[in-house]
């Protein structure tokens, strides 16, 4: 059944409009509060954020709906998405909560929720929140209302964390990383992580003001921080995005590595270490086809999910394996983490840089990619371009023109009004051409 509030990746929307509203929230608060609340024991609840100005009109209206149904609520302030999965394992929460929007823009802003385990909630448990929030139960009596305090060391508990993911024998000592924390959730975490490690710092999207998050930095838009690592010689940039769930690297020279490659290195690094257990690495049916190929020659299975970091740790929990995550940034070590871990990531690379003693242009191309291309059409409320019968000709028409040559992938993004059209195949025209069949198509259904 489709879900009519979850997208992707939890609750997401234009602040202070349907369903990014106090009094959405507030419902949301109260129907996820009901849905764990289950017997008379004490229940927690802990809820982090990222740095968005909207953020605290979202956290007041669930703490507010929470605890009308007898929910505790821990308040963690600007905090990691990964820290959030972390603490609600560890403070023995029944519920996590993280008010971010991820890379959106300021003005947009989401809930996403973790449970008791710190794994994001499954599909079917957020179909019942949605039928809770249209058909409530009754509030707690009054002498059963929760309580609402702040917790300060949460912080301090997630750069520990991080820190054991690196490897003990190992400093970051002559190491000079240029961090870009994209004016978000780990603003002061992950500048603290790589301090204490012993490298030398360049800390850039550090200052946020409620309104710069994901502004011309982090992982969406490296440039910056790309030009700064060439500038001060550093060895290597590494860049959040707002809720420090993915990563974007950057190397010595300025060239971007993106989550492909990343993964691709882990994964060989892990299995020549015997640290990859199925053999495999689960990504989604975005990552590129160089990447398939590559893992093939290393007899490293690619197993592909749907788009989501939620869907590939489904996967990867139910296959028991270890490694997985997305072209975008999103890598998954659940040895580590029960969701997507940038800073934890970058740790990762970084490990391999000093064992290896090379530079990270070295590490920057573990891969030839396949050319592949990503055309994004904005659609308006109440179209529904994909159904379609025009639209859906030409994208049999594009399938026809790949077969046995690429790949063609449409889709509509689970977090923004779009269609994301991806084409890839060793033949740049044909890719080119494939793509822009159907993007003529879905514009002209669209109006534009």
């Amino acid at each position: 059944m489709a879900r009519k509030y979850f997208g992707t990746d939890g609750v997401r929307g234009r602040a202070n409009e349907h369903p990014m509203t106090a009094e959405m929230a507030l419902k949301l608060g109260s129907a996820v509060g009901q849905y764990f609340h289950r017997d008379d024991r004490p229940h927690r609840v802990v809820i982090g954020k990222d740095t968005r100005r909207s953020g605290y009109m979202i956290e007041n209206a669930l703490t507010a709906g929470l605890t009308a149904v007898g929910m505790d609520v821990f308040l963690l302030g600007p905090m990691p998405t990964p820290a959030i999965g972390m603490l609600t394992r560890n403070m023995r929460a029944d519920l996590g909560v993280m008010i971010s929007a991820s890379h959106n823009p300021a003005h947009d802003n989401g809930i996403k929720f973790f449970g008791p385990d710190g794994f994001k909630l499954s599909d079917e448990a957020e179909s019942t929140i949605e039928n809770l929030i249209e058909n409530p139960r009754p509030l707690v009596e009054a002498d059963k209302i929760g309580s609402a305090i702040r917790i300060d060391d949460g912080l301090g508990r997630y750069i520990e964390y991080a820190k054991r993911s690196f490897p003990r024998d190992m400093q970051l000592d002559g190491l000079h990383v240029v961090i870009d924390a994209a004016n978000g959730a780990a603003y002061k975490t992950a500048p603290a992580v790589l301090w204490e490690l012993g490298a030398e710092i360049t800390s850039i999207g550090v200052n946020p003001n409620g309104y710069n998050i994901n502004k011309d930095c982090g992982s969406t838009s490296p440039d910056n921080a790309a030009m700064r690592v060439v500038a001060s010689g550093a060895d290597v940039g590494i860049c959040l995005d707002g809720d420090a769930d993915r990563i974007t690297i950057i190397d010595e020279k300025g060239r971007v590595i993106d989550g492909d490659q990343i993964m691709g290195l882990i994964a060989s690094d892990w299995a020549d270490r015997g640290k990859l257990p199925s053999n495999a690495l689960v990504a989604t049916i975005m990552s590129n086809l160089g990447l398939e190929r590559y893992l093939k020659s290393r007899n490293i299975e690619l197993i592909r999910t749907g788009v989501g970091d939620r869907y590939v740790v489904e996967e990867m929990r139910k296959n028991g394996h270890n490694l997985g995550g997305e072209q975008s940034g999103h890598i998954v070590m659940t040895d580590y983490a029960t969701t997507g871990d940038g800073l934890v990531a970058a740790l990762q690379f970084l490990a391999i840089m000093v064992s290896r003693g090379v530079k990270a242009s070295e590490l920057a191309r573990t891969f030839d990619p396949v050319p592949q291309k990503l055309v994004n059409v904005r659609f308006s409320a109440g179209q529904a371009p994909l159904d379609n019968n025009d639209v859906k000709e030409a994208i049999k028409a594009s399938e026809a023109s790949l077969e046995g040559k690429g790949r063609l992938v449409i889709r509509k993004s689970g977090t923004e009004p779009l269609i994301r059209i991806m084409a890839e195949a060793d033949d740049a025209n044909l890719m080119d051409a494939a793509i822009e069949m159907v993007e003529k198509s879905v514009r002209e259904v669209c109006g534009q």
